[in-house]
């Protein structure tokens, strides 16, 4: 693929009040398979995901839909090199290795795949075992993600997991073993958790040595059983404590803080979760699947059919687009900055321009608002949060809304 070149940007619109988006370049393009069913549904989920009915998966028709959604939007996405793949849920590894064998086959079979392409697989402790785990291996997964949560088995119960410490340590060791990239999953401000239960969690983690870890703050999401009936959870002030404890150990570690929630080892960073941050283009297929695409024609945001069901029968109807929206020139400076503003380095000026097909210039009212504030601040070309705008995130994205 060619690399992105700055050029002319169109004059103002005429009666727009702003400016015409014109992209150089397409932006690195991935590909995100979402796979629904779970289990059973956890308390704190908001994520699409259903609980396994008495009658199963329904896993070769899921797969047949999956491989016609692909198919019916390759023209959006020909001649384009697809540099990773991510495989999310729901809970995926509750696909078959011949199912997912036969999934990341027929999707070699119809896209420009990199050869080095990362292809990450979502798992659970519970649903594997370390047999499991090398068959994804050996079916083209080279890089897993582990959804721990939490060594402590109080805690676990209160999260509604289905595993228990000695499930998700063997978990843990099972795919350190097959796999040389390895993300566990982390949540901490728990609750009726202590900070020194939080840094209980994190000492089991890093005696593991995975390449990297996500460390999240439980939130209580609307629609929700927690959001329903809220558990009582640690004040601001200790959770924040626990994020400073968190960061200053992983450090210490050898871990870099790269993105909001993420710590790698140095070559460990997920590169598919870069692409988004850098505002970079995914092709989504599967129940409820989002994806982000741009052409000469400007950018879009697509959406499929939320409901297992509902994506099933839109296999039948031939559609599988339930929402499709092009994203205006007002848009983009807050499309932009809710995922560049999510890396710790920050990004160069000129990724805004070849990212969003505007000038600079369309960005500087949100950014000297941030800089006014303390949000941001500037080393040469490079634009990054402060510490100050990492921990109110929100608050530093808002400046960037249309008015």
């Amino acid at each position: 693929m060619a690399e992105a070149r700055i050029i002319p940007i169109a004059p103002r619109a005429a009666g727009s009040g702003g400016w015409a988006p014109q992209l150089s370049a397409s932006p690195p393009l991935a590909l995100y398979v979402h796979f629904p069913w779970c289990v059973q549904k956890c308390p704190y989920c908001d994520f699409n995901s259903h609980a396994v009915r008495d009658d199963g998966i329904p896993e070769a028709a899921y797969r047949a839909a999956l491989v016609a959604d692909l198919e019916s939007a390759l023209p959006q996405i020909w001649g384009r090199r697809v540099h990773s793949i991510f495989i999310g849920g729901g809970t995926p590894s509750l696909i078959s290795p011949d199912g997912l064998d036969e999934l990341l086959t027929a999707i070699r079979m119809r896209v420009q795949l990199d050869p080095l392409a990362e292809i990450t697989l979502e798992a659970n402790p519970g649903t594997v075992d370390a047999g499991r785990f090398k068959a994804f291996r050996q079916a083209g997964v080279n890089r897993l993600s582990v959804g721990i949560q939490s060594f402590d088995e109080r805690h676990l119960k209160a999260l509604g997991r289905i595993h228990g410490r000695a499930d998700a340590i063997a978990a843990a060791e099972a795919a350190l073993t097959h796999f040389e990239a390895v993300n566990l999953d982390l949540m901490y401000a728990l609750p009726g958790q202590t900070l020194a239960e939080a840094d209980a969690d994190l000492t089991t983690a890093l005696a593991l040595g995975p390449g990297h870890l996500s460390c999240y703050h439980l939130t209580l999401e609307p629609n929700t059983a927690f959001a329903a009936n809220p558990p009582e959870v640690p004040d601001p002030d200790a959770s924040a404590d626990m994020q400073d404890r968190i960061e200053a150990r992983l450090g210490d570690a050898g871990y870099r803080h790269y993105e909001t929630s993420a710590f790698a080892k140095p070559g460990r960073e997920c590169r598919h979760n870069l692409n988004y941050w850098a505002f970079g283009d995914y092709l989504g297929i599967g129940a409820g699947a989002h994806g982000k695409l741009s052409s000469h024609e400007g950018i879009v945001r697509e959406a499929r059919p939320k409901h297992p069901a509902a994506y099933l029968a839109a296999h039948h109807s031939g559609s599988f687009v339930a929402e499709r929206r092009s994203l205006g020139a007002a848009e983009l400076p807050f499309e932009f900055m809710m995922n560049a503003l999510r890396l710790n380095q920050g990004f160069p000026r000129h990724l805004f321009t070849e990212r969003t097909g505007l000038p600079f210039e369309a960005a500087e009212p949100g950014l000297l608002k941030a800089r006014q504030q303390g949000l941001i601040e500037t080393d040469g070309d490079t634009i990054r949060p402060t510490t100050r705008g990492r921990h109110f995130l929100n608050e530093l994205l808002m400046l960037f809304l249309a008015e």
